[in-house]
């Protein structure tokens, strides 16, 4: 990828894996547009690269705040080449009492703020002929319980990415599915003493309870936008448990009924909630019916 003169967008950029991925893509010569929640962090993420930035504060799931945005970076950078759709936040918890709101929000989020960047920059895309790539999860693989919002929307965002990526297909855009597996960022801070998280985690055997950096799941799908791939697994052994997802859930479902039988439903109560700082963030930044934030002007 011959980056010198491109733009590549990042939403979600203002830490871990989006951050990161600014940080590959600017190292490449792209001058990178870094959009998120948390507009001074963003901004220290900015400075950092070695390319020309800017930096908006912009909620996804405001559709009218995006095109905003979309149109501040056409401006002031340039159509868009590559866009990285990573955004997300997770919620753990039993269903039953997850508050409502926070259950839609994580849907919101990671599943409607996905589509909606999308429709945001696919004209700029279509200009380029360029790349999006959707950042997805091994949630999509299979439904974990006491993370029921955070499975839904990424199987959610999966599957409008395969039915994106065909319909884009002859009009020269590529359209990329990420999955990424344990990683170390916010959203699984305290994970030994999470039960919710150590719970998952324990039982999966080998390289599958393995945590991975934020800087090396980066390198992967910096890799998979050079390559303008369809799929981009992080790490790369996941492509190998894709033949064998249709039985995954029953898998699922069975190892986690024994797990859950030894967890107590007080601890279980207490630590129900938004997961990692970003979490916490928009959560906390949402108005009274529904968050929303105006598009700032972009800072170098």
């Amino acid at each position: 990828m011959d980056g010198a003169g491109r733009i590549a967008v990042v939403t979600g950029a203002a830490r871990g894996v989006g951050a990161a991925t600014a940080r590959r893509l600017a190292e490449r010569g792209l001058r990178v547009a870094l959009l998120g929640r948390e507009l001074a962090t963003l901004e220290a993420v900015a400075r950092s690269l070695p390319t020309d930035s800017c930096s908006l504060e912009v909620d996804v799931t405001d559709e009218a705040a995006l095109r905003g945005a979309a149109r501040s970076v056409a401006e002031r950078m340039g159509p868009a080449s590559v866009v990285v759709a990573n955004a997300g936040i997770a919620a753990a918890g039993p269903f039953a009492t997850t508050e409502a709101a926070l259950w839609d929000r994580v849907v919101a989020v990671n599943l409607l703020g996905s589509a909606a960047t999308a429709r945001a920059f696919l004209p700029q895309l279509l200009r380029t002929r360029g790349y999006l790539l959707q950042v997805a999860s091994t949630a999509a693989f299979g439904s974990a319980p006491l993370m029921s919002a955070y499975c839904a929307s990424k199987a959610g965002v999966e599957s409008y990415a395969q039915a994106l990526r065909t319909e884009m297909e002859p009009e020269g855009v590529g359209v990329g599915i990420a999955y990424l597996h344990w990683t170390g960022t916010g959203m699984i801070e305290g994970l030994e003493a999470h039960p919710v998280l150590r719970e998952l985690r324990a039982h999966q055997p080998g390289p599958g309870s393995r945590v991975h950096s934020p800087e090396q799941v980066a390198g992967w799908l910096v890799r998979g936008i050079e390559r303008r791939a369809a799929s981009v697994y992080a790490p790369w052994w996941l492509r190998l448990v894709q033949p064998v997802r249709p039985v995954l859930p029953m898998v699922v479902s069975r190892v986690s009924r024994r797990s859950l039988r030894g967890l107590p439903a007080e601890e279980l109560r207490e630590m129900t909630g938004v997961l990692g700082p970003g979490g916490r963030a928009d959560w906390e930044a949402r108005g009274p019916v529904g968050p929303v934030v105006p598009v700032r002007p972009p800072q170098s």
